[in-house]
Protein backbone atom coordinates (compact mmCIF):
# COMPACT_ATOMS: atom_id res chain seq x y z
CA UNK A 1 0.00 0.00 0.00
CA UNK A 2 1.50 3.32 -1.02
CA UNK A 3 0.77 6.97 -0.47
CA UNK A 4 -1.06 8.73 -3.32
CA UNK A 5 1.21 11.43 -4.68
CA UNK A 6 0.43 14.92 -5.88
CA UNK A 7 1.01 15.29 -9.59
CA UNK A 8 4.33 16.89 -10.47
CA UNK A 9 3.99 20.41 -11.86
CA UNK A 10 4.84 21.07 -15.45
CA UNK A 11 8.55 21.47 -15.91
CA UNK A 12 9.49 19.76 -12.64
CA UNK A 13 12.73 17.90 -12.62
CA UNK A 14 12.46 14.11 -12.65
CA UNK A 15 13.84 13.85 -9.11
CA UNK A 16 11.50 16.43 -7.61
CA UNK A 17 8.77 15.10 -5.35
CA UNK A 18 5.64 17.04 -4.49
CA UNK A 19 5.14 17.71 -0.77
CA UNK A 20 3.10 15.00 1.00
CA UNK A 21 -0.62 15.69 1.19
CA UNK A 22 -1.95 15.84 4.74
CA UNK A 23 -4.48 13.00 4.84
CA UNK A 24 -4.77 12.59 8.59
CA UNK A 25 -7.86 10.37 8.81
CA UNK A 26 -6.51 7.80 6.39
CA UNK A 27 -3.13 7.91 8.14
CA UNK A 28 -4.82 7.20 11.49
CA UNK A 29 -6.77 4.26 10.03
CA UNK A 30 -3.58 2.82 8.55
CA UNK A 31 -1.75 3.24 11.86
CA UNK A 32 -4.45 1.34 13.76
CA UNK A 33 -4.22 -1.48 11.22
CA UNK A 34 -0.44 -1.53 11.48
CA UNK A 35 -0.56 -1.90 15.27
CA UNK A 36 -2.77 -4.99 15.03
CA UNK A 37 -0.45 -6.48 12.41
CA UNK A 38 2.60 -5.82 14.60
CA UNK A 39 0.98 -7.48 17.64
CA UNK A 40 0.13 -10.65 15.72
CA UNK A 41 3.58 -10.69 14.11
CA UNK A 42 5.27 -10.35 17.50
CA UNK A 43 3.26 -13.23 18.93
CA UNK A 44 4.18 -15.51 16.02
CA UNK A 45 7.82 -14.38 16.29
CA UNK A 46 7.87 -15.40 19.95
CA UNK A 47 6.67 -18.87 18.95
CA UNK A 48 9.28 -19.16 16.20
CA UNK A 49 12.09 -17.99 18.50
CA UNK A 50 11.65 -21.17 20.53
CA UNK A 51 12.96 -23.30 17.64
CA UNK A 52 14.70 -20.90 15.22
CA UNK A 53 17.49 -18.35 15.65
CA UNK A 54 16.48 -14.68 15.75
CA UNK A 55 18.78 -13.72 12.83
CA UNK A 56 17.16 -16.43 10.68
CA UNK A 57 13.67 -15.05 11.38
CA UNK A 58 14.88 -11.51 10.70
CA UNK A 59 16.49 -12.60 7.42
CA UNK A 60 13.37 -14.34 6.15
CA UNK A 61 11.30 -11.27 7.01
CA UNK A 62 13.73 -9.17 4.99
CA UNK A 63 13.44 -11.51 1.99
CA UNK A 64 9.64 -11.23 1.92
CA UNK A 65 9.82 -7.48 2.43
CA UNK A 66 12.27 -7.11 -0.45
CA UNK A 67 10.05 -9.12 -2.83
CA UNK A 68 7.00 -6.99 -2.03
CA UNK A 69 8.92 -3.71 -2.16
CA UNK A 70 10.36 -4.51 -5.61
CA UNK A 71 6.89 -5.49 -6.81
CA UNK A 72 5.46 -2.17 -5.61
CA UNK A 73 8.31 -0.31 -7.27
CA UNK A 74 7.66 -2.00 -10.61
CA UNK A 75 3.93 -1.25 -10.36
CA UNK A 76 4.66 2.38 -9.49
CA UNK A 77 7.04 2.73 -12.40
CA UNK A 78 4.51 1.23 -14.81
CA UNK A 79 1.67 3.42 -13.50
CA UNK A 80 3.66 6.63 -13.88
CA UNK A 81 5.41 5.52 -17.06
CA UNK A 82 8.77 6.30 -15.48
CA UNK A 83 12.00 4.29 -15.44
CA UNK A 84 12.43 2.09 -12.38
CA UNK A 85 15.84 3.62 -11.78
CA UNK A 86 14.33 7.09 -11.47
CA UNK A 87 11.83 6.06 -8.78
CA UNK A 88 14.39 3.91 -6.95
CA UNK A 89 16.94 6.73 -6.75
CA UNK A 90 16.89 8.58 -3.42
CA UNK A 91 17.68 12.26 -3.04
CA UNK A 92 19.09 11.53 0.44
CA UNK A 93 20.74 8.10 0.15
CA UNK A 94 22.68 8.28 3.42
CA UNK A 95 19.48 9.07 5.32
CA UNK A 96 17.74 6.11 3.70
CA UNK A 97 20.68 3.78 4.31
CA UNK A 98 21.08 4.75 7.96
CA UNK A 99 17.34 4.53 8.57
CA UNK A 100 17.14 1.02 7.07
CA UNK A 101 20.09 -0.30 9.08
CA UNK A 102 18.59 1.21 12.22
CA UNK A 103 15.36 -0.70 11.58
CA UNK A 104 17.21 -4.02 11.25
CA UNK A 105 19.04 -3.53 14.55
CA UNK A 106 15.91 -2.31 16.34
CA UNK A 107 13.83 -5.23 15.03
CA UNK A 108 16.44 -7.73 16.15
CA UNK A 109 16.56 -6.23 19.64
CA UNK A 110 12.80 -6.40 19.98
CA UNK A 111 12.80 -10.03 18.80
CA UNK A 112 15.31 -10.95 21.49
CA UNK A 113 13.15 -9.17 24.09
CA UNK A 114 10.03 -11.02 22.89
CA UNK A 115 11.81 -14.35 23.28
CA UNK A 116 12.67 -13.57 26.92
CA UNK A 117 9.70 -11.55 28.23
CA UNK A 118 5.89 -11.59 27.90
CA UNK A 119 4.62 -9.56 24.95
CA UNK A 120 2.69 -7.10 27.14
CA UNK A 121 5.76 -6.40 29.29
CA UNK A 122 7.86 -5.57 26.24
CA UNK A 123 5.21 -3.32 24.73
CA UNK A 124 4.53 -1.62 28.06
CA UNK A 125 8.13 -0.38 28.13
CA UNK A 126 8.14 0.20 24.38
CA UNK A 127 5.13 2.50 24.80
CA UNK A 128 7.59 5.26 25.72
CA UNK A 129 8.51 5.49 22.03
CA UNK A 130 5.64 7.84 20.99
CA UNK A 131 6.68 10.32 23.67
CA UNK A 132 10.24 10.17 22.39
CA UNK A 133 8.90 11.00 18.92
CA UNK A 134 7.30 14.13 20.37
CA UNK A 135 10.62 15.13 21.95
CA UNK A 136 12.68 14.36 18.85
CA UNK A 137 10.28 16.29 16.62
CA UNK A 138 11.78 19.51 18.01
CA UNK A 139 15.40 19.20 16.82
CA UNK A 140 14.78 17.08 13.73
CA UNK A 141 11.46 18.31 12.34
CA UNK A 142 11.38 21.86 13.67
CA UNK A 143 8.14 21.35 15.61
CA UNK A 144 7.35 23.42 18.70
CA UNK A 145 6.91 21.56 22.01
CA UNK A 146 5.89 23.63 25.05
CA UNK A 147 6.30 22.93 28.74
CA UNK A 148 3.05 20.99 29.08
CA UNK A 149 4.08 18.42 26.50
CA UNK A 150 7.59 18.25 27.97
CA UNK A 151 5.89 17.50 31.30
CA UNK A 152 3.94 14.72 29.58
CA UNK A 153 7.23 13.25 28.34
CA UNK A 154 8.58 13.36 31.90
CA UNK A 155 5.49 11.58 33.26
CA UNK A 156 5.96 8.95 30.57
CA UNK A 157 9.46 8.24 31.85
CA UNK A 158 8.05 7.94 35.37
CA UNK A 159 5.73 5.29 33.95
CA UNK A 160 8.74 3.39 32.67
CA UNK A 161 10.32 3.57 36.14
CA UNK A 162 7.11 2.16 37.65
CA UNK A 163 7.35 -0.83 35.31
CA UNK A 164 11.08 -1.37 35.75
CA UNK A 165 11.21 -0.46 39.49
CA UNK A 166 15.01 -0.01 39.63
CA UNK A 167 16.44 -0.82 43.03
CA UNK A 168 13.27 -2.67 44.07
CA UNK A 169 13.47 -5.69 41.81
CA UNK A 170 16.28 -7.02 39.67
CA UNK A 171 15.99 -5.53 36.18
CA UNK A 172 15.83 -8.14 33.47
CA UNK A 173 18.47 -7.39 30.82
CA UNK A 174 15.77 -7.66 28.16
CA UNK A 175 13.98 -4.67 29.74
CA UNK A 176 16.98 -2.43 29.13
CA UNK A 177 17.21 -3.86 25.63
CA UNK A 178 13.58 -2.86 25.08
CA UNK A 179 14.27 0.71 26.22
CA UNK A 180 17.09 1.06 23.73
CA UNK A 181 14.96 -0.47 20.98
CA UNK A 182 12.10 1.92 21.79
CA UNK A 183 14.44 4.90 21.41
CA UNK A 184 15.69 3.53 18.09
CA UNK A 185 12.10 3.03 16.90
CA UNK A 186 11.34 6.68 17.70
CA UNK A 187 14.38 7.84 15.73
CA UNK A 188 13.35 5.58 12.85
CA UNK A 189 9.91 7.20 12.62
CA UNK A 190 11.44 10.68 12.56
CA UNK A 191 13.79 9.59 9.78
CA UNK A 192 10.86 8.16 7.78
CA UNK A 193 9.15 11.55 7.96
CA UNK A 194 12.34 13.30 6.85
CA UNK A 195 12.70 10.88 3.95
CA UNK A 196 9.07 11.42 2.92
CA UNK A 197 9.84 15.09 2.27
CA UNK A 198 12.16 14.24 -0.60
CA UNK A 199 11.44 10.65 -1.68
CA UNK A 200 8.36 8.71 -2.76
CA UNK A 201 6.96 6.00 -0.45
CA UNK A 202 7.97 3.32 -2.98
CA UNK A 203 11.54 4.62 -2.86
CA UNK A 204 11.64 4.55 0.94
CA UNK A 205 10.12 1.05 1.05
CA UNK A 206 12.65 -0.24 -1.48
CA UNK A 207 15.62 1.15 0.46
CA UNK A 208 14.19 -0.28 3.69
CA UNK A 209 13.81 -3.69 2.10
CA UNK A 210 17.08 -4.00 0.16
CA UNK A 211 19.36 -2.48 2.79
CA UNK A 212 17.59 -4.55 5.44
CA UNK A 213 18.05 -7.67 3.33
CA UNK A 214 21.75 -7.00 2.92
CA UNK A 215 22.30 -6.31 6.61
CA UNK A 216 20.29 -9.30 7.84
CA UNK A 217 21.92 -11.68 5.32
CA UNK A 218 25.27 -11.15 7.03
CA UNK A 219 24.03 -12.88 10.17
CA UNK A 220 20.91 -14.75 9.07
CA UNK A 221 22.36 -16.92 6.32
CA UNK A 222 25.06 -18.45 8.51
CA UNK A 223 22.54 -19.46 11.19
CA UNK A 224 19.98 -20.99 8.85
CA UNK A 225 18.28 -24.18 10.06
CA UNK A 226 15.74 -25.85 7.78
CA UNK A 227 12.30 -25.18 9.33
CA UNK A 228 9.56 -27.71 9.90
CA UNK A 229 6.35 -27.36 7.83
CA UNK A 230 4.69 -25.59 10.76
CA UNK A 231 7.64 -23.22 11.12
CA UNK A 232 7.55 -22.48 7.38
CA UNK A 233 3.91 -21.45 7.68
CA UNK A 234 4.67 -19.20 10.64
CA UNK A 235 7.70 -17.70 8.86
CA UNK A 236 5.59 -16.81 5.82
CA UNK A 237 2.94 -15.21 8.04
CA UNK A 238 5.57 -13.23 9.97
CA UNK A 239 7.19 -12.09 6.72
CA UNK A 240 3.93 -10.96 5.14
CA UNK A 241 2.72 -9.21 8.30
CA UNK A 242 6.05 -7.44 8.76
CA UNK A 243 6.23 -6.29 5.14
CA UNK A 244 2.63 -5.09 5.16
CA UNK A 245 3.07 -3.25 8.47
CA UNK A 246 6.25 -1.42 7.51
CA UNK A 247 5.11 -0.47 4.01
CA UNK A 248 1.80 0.77 5.40
CA UNK A 249 3.49 2.68 8.23
CA UNK A 250 5.79 4.40 5.75
CA UNK A 251 2.72 5.47 3.80
CA UNK A 252 0.97 6.74 6.95
CA UNK A 253 4.00 8.72 8.15
CA UNK A 254 4.19 10.33 4.72
CA UNK A 255 0.60 11.59 5.00
CA UNK A 256 0.80 13.62 8.21
CA UNK A 257 3.05 14.65 11.11
CA UNK A 258 4.38 11.77 13.25
CA UNK A 259 3.21 13.43 16.48
CA UNK A 260 -0.42 13.15 15.32
CA UNK A 261 -0.19 9.38 14.90
CA UNK A 262 1.59 8.55 18.16
CA UNK A 263 -1.49 8.17 20.44
CA UNK A 264 -2.95 5.58 18.08
CA UNK A 265 0.19 3.49 18.33
CA UNK A 266 -0.73 2.80 21.97
CA UNK A 267 -3.33 0.33 20.70
CA UNK A 268 -0.35 -1.97 20.15
CA UNK A 269 -0.13 -2.48 23.93
CA UNK A 270 -3.80 -3.47 24.07
CA UNK A 271 -3.40 -5.93 21.21
CA UNK A 272 -0.20 -7.30 22.80
CA UNK A 273 -2.17 -8.15 25.96
CA UNK A 274 -4.82 -9.94 23.88
CA UNK A 275 -2.31 -11.85 21.72
CA UNK A 276 -0.13 -12.71 24.73
CA UNK A 277 -3.10 -14.12 26.62
CA UNK A 278 -4.50 -16.08 23.65
CA UNK A 279 -1.18 -17.61 22.57
CA UNK A 280 0.73 -17.93 25.84
CA UNK A 281 -1.71 -17.34 28.70
CA UNK A 282 0.31 -14.31 29.87
CA UNK A 283 -1.37 -11.68 32.04
CA UNK A 284 0.57 -8.47 32.90
CA UNK A 285 0.96 -7.71 36.62
CA UNK A 286 -0.36 -4.62 38.38
CA UNK A 287 2.91 -2.68 38.18
CA UNK A 288 3.13 -3.19 34.44
CA UNK A 289 -0.46 -2.06 33.93
CA UNK A 290 0.02 0.98 36.21
CA UNK A 291 3.22 2.07 34.48
CA UNK A 292 1.75 1.53 31.04
CA UNK A 293 -1.31 3.56 32.04
CA UNK A 294 0.94 6.48 33.04
CA UNK A 295 2.82 6.29 29.75
CA UNK A 296 -0.34 6.09 27.66
CA UNK A 297 -2.10 8.86 29.60
CA UNK A 298 0.87 11.19 29.21
CA UNK A 299 1.07 10.39 25.52
CA UNK A 300 -2.60 11.14 25.01
CA UNK A 301 -2.19 14.43 26.88
CA UNK A 302 0.77 15.38 24.70
CA UNK A 303 -1.37 14.67 21.64
CA UNK A 304 -4.23 16.74 23.11
CA UNK A 305 -1.90 19.71 23.63
CA UNK A 306 -0.73 19.40 20.04
CA UNK A 307 -4.33 19.58 18.80
CA UNK A 308 -5.11 22.58 21.07
CA UNK A 309 -2.01 24.39 19.86
CA UNK A 310 -2.82 23.69 16.23
CA UNK A 311 -6.40 24.95 16.62
CA UNK A 312 -5.19 28.13 18.33
CA UNK A 313 -2.71 28.87 15.59
CA UNK A 314 -5.30 28.23 12.91
CA UNK A 315 -7.80 30.54 14.65
CA UNK A 316 -5.23 33.33 14.86
CA UNK A 317 -4.31 32.85 11.22
CA UNK A 318 -0.69 32.09 12.03
CA UNK A 319 1.11 29.16 10.33
CA UNK A 320 1.80 26.42 12.91
CA UNK A 321 5.58 26.53 12.63
CA UNK A 322 5.93 30.32 12.79
CA UNK A 323 5.05 30.56 16.49
CA UNK A 324 7.69 29.51 18.98
CA UNK A 325 7.39 28.65 22.66
CA UNK A 326 3.66 28.01 22.93
CA UNK A 327 3.04 25.06 25.30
Amino acid sequence: MTTPLVAEPSGATPSAVAPPVDRSRLAIALTLTVMLAFAIMDGLTKILSQTLAIPQILWFRAIVFAILAVTLLRLGAATRDKPIREIATSRRPWLQFTRAVLLVVESGMYMVAFSLLPLADVHAVGAISPLLVVALSVPFLGETVGWRRWAAVAVGFIGVLVIVRPGVTAMHPATLLTLVAAAMWAVYQIMVRLASRVDRPETTSLWTALVGLGASTLVGAVQWVWPTPQSWALLVCVGLLGAFAHITLIAALGMTEPSLLQPFSYTLFVWAIVVGYVLFGDVPDGWTLAGASLIIASGLYAWHRERVRARGQFTNGVPPRSRVGQP
